[in-house]
């Protein structure tokens, strides 16, 4: 085991990956908790699938594809809020006009520019090897920002996410920090998506989140079980990327799967023997 990460960690390309990957997997868990429990968790995957038409079109325009991405889903997050709220547009069915809106953006964009035969994988997939320095730098400065602004912030978000009618009596601006998560996922999944894909990066946000809701009960112990959970899925799915040959983005959401279901299995074994307890213990004050 050491000599693979040894070798993995010989090819620069890979520190890049880990580093980014790591940050953006601890972000997305974070702020996963939050989606989740609101029932937002879907806002993901219909970013991703913005994201992609961005960097269609970034690619088509020859230029960064972080600098347009960014802000293009970051208003894309607002306008998904809104329209959830305000409109009669319930928020399913905006999520879905706005990500098949988006994707057929993007294979046009792609069909101009280059050609019918260009393979989309990369953009659908991820590519671990598409992490340029100055992604790099980028990713690691808004994932630093990221997780500054959650933990500042966290209070608030934690009234916000359970009762944002309370949370509004007692004088909080629930619009403001309802915006504020939209803002920060958009970015998740913008510095995420290079690596994961537009299909797949929405399984950084929603797995840890639920596979910790498995055990932890708490919105703190929620929070934190997430972050260790995607941490390591994201690290043993890249191992396993390396060691198998495989795709990174679907190593990491296959070990995130595992998590789940081997949680899930430990969760039933547990209520399972707290029931028998429960039994016992009614059974022994039934006797006493």
């Amino acid at each position: 085991m050491v000599n693979i990460l040894i070798q993995m960690f010989s090819y620069p390309f890979l520190v890049r990956a880990v580093i980014v990957g790591l940050l953006v997997s601890l972000c997305a868990a974070l702020l996963g908790v939050s989606l989740v429990l609101k029932r937002y968790s879907m806002i993901g995957d219909g970013l991703s699938h913005v994201g992609f038409g961005t960097l269609a079109i970034a690619t088509a325009m020859n230029v960064a594809p972080l600098t347009i991405s960014i802000p293009v889903c970051v208003m894309a997050a607002f306008l998904l809020l809104r329209i959830s709220e305000n409109s009669k547009i319930k928020g399913d069915a905006a999520i879905a006009i706005i990500s098949t809106s988006s994707l057929a953006i993007g294979v046009v964009a792609i069909s101009m520019t280059t050609g019918m035969n260009t393979d989309v994988c990369n953009y659908l997939f991820g590519s671990i090897l598409s992490m340029s320095h100055a992604d790099v730098k980028l990713s690691v400065t808004l994932s630093i920002l990221v997780l500054g602004m959650f933990i500042l912030l966290y209070n608030k978000v934690f009234a916000v996410t359970f009762d944002e009618n309370f949370a509004k009596a007692t004088g909080i601006k629930t619009d403001i920090y309802n915006m504020l998560i939209a803002f920060l996922t958009a970015i998740t999944i913008v510095l995420g998506m290079r690596m994961m894909g537009a299909l797949l990066i929405s399984s950084l946000i929603i797995f840890p989140a639920l596979t910790s809701m498995r055990f932890c009960k708490q919105f703190k112990t929620v929070t934190i079980c997430s972050a260790i959970i995607s941490i390591i899925c994201f690290f043993l799915g890249v191992v396993g990327s390396y060691v198998y040959a495989t795709p990174t983005g679907a190593s990491v959401v296959i070990v995130n799967i595992g998590a789940f279901v081997l949680f899930w299995f430990g969760n039933l074994v547990r209520m399972k023997v707290n029931g028998v307890k429960s039994i016992n213990g009614i059974e022994k004050r039934g006797i006493k």
